[in-house]
C-alpha cells in the first residue's frame, strides 16, 4: 500500500476512535504533504513523503530541545507524542554498525583522504541512508573517519 494511502487510512481510524492528539498529528503530516504537492505541482512518491516526514521530525526535535530549555515540559511532551506518531511512517532504521559499514565503504570507494573530501563521502552515503539514519550522526561519523 502506498504511504500516502496508509496515512489517510490511519487518519480515518483515528477519527473513528476519537483519538484527537493522534488525529491532529496525522492531519499536520497530510497538510505538509499536500502543501508540497501543490507547491511543486506533482504527486509525491513514497520517498518524497519520507523526506517530508524527516523534515517534520527534525523540526519537532528542535522544538523539544527548546521547550525543555525553557522548562515547558507540557509543550515538549506534545512534540514528543507527534514524533512518535511520525516515526511510525519512517522505514526501518539502520543500526549503528550498518551505518558505520556504509561510511567505511564510501570512504574507501571515493578515495577520500581528508576532511576536505567530506562532500564526496556524504554524496555517496546519503542515498543509501536517507530516511533510515539521522544525517547529523552520519555526518559526525564521516568527520571522525576522515580526521
Amino acid at each position: 500500500m502506498p504511504l500516502k494511502q496508509q496515512i489517510t487510512d490511519d487518519m480515518k481510524t483515528a477519527m473513528r476512535a476519537k483519538d484527537a492528539p493522534r488525529l491532529g498529528a496525522i492531519r499536520l503530516l497530510l497538510a505538509a504533504v499536500k502543501q508540497r504537492e501543490v507547491d511543486e505541482r506533482i504527486e509525491l512518491s513514497d520517498e518524497q513523503i519520507v523526506a517530508v516526514i524527516e523534515k517534520m521530525l527534525k523540526q519537532r526535535r528542535d522544538s523539544i530541545s527548546q521547550y525543555e530549555a525553557a522548562s515547558r515540559q507540557d509543550l515538549a511532551d506534545a512534540e514528543k507524542f507527534e514524533v512518535s506518531v511520525l516515526q511510525a511512517y519512517m522505514p526501518q532504521a539502520l543500526s549503528d554498525a550498518e551505518v558505520e559499514a556504509l561510511v567505511v565503504a564510501a570512504v574507501a570507494s571515493s578515495g577520500a583522504g581528508g576532511i576536505k573530501d567530506m562532500g564526496k563521502v556524504m554524496a555517496a552515503v546519503k542515498p543509501q541512508v536517507a530516511g533510515r539514519a539521522d544525517m547529523g550522526k552520519v555526518s559526525a561519523l564521516i568527520k571522525a573517519k576522515l580526521a
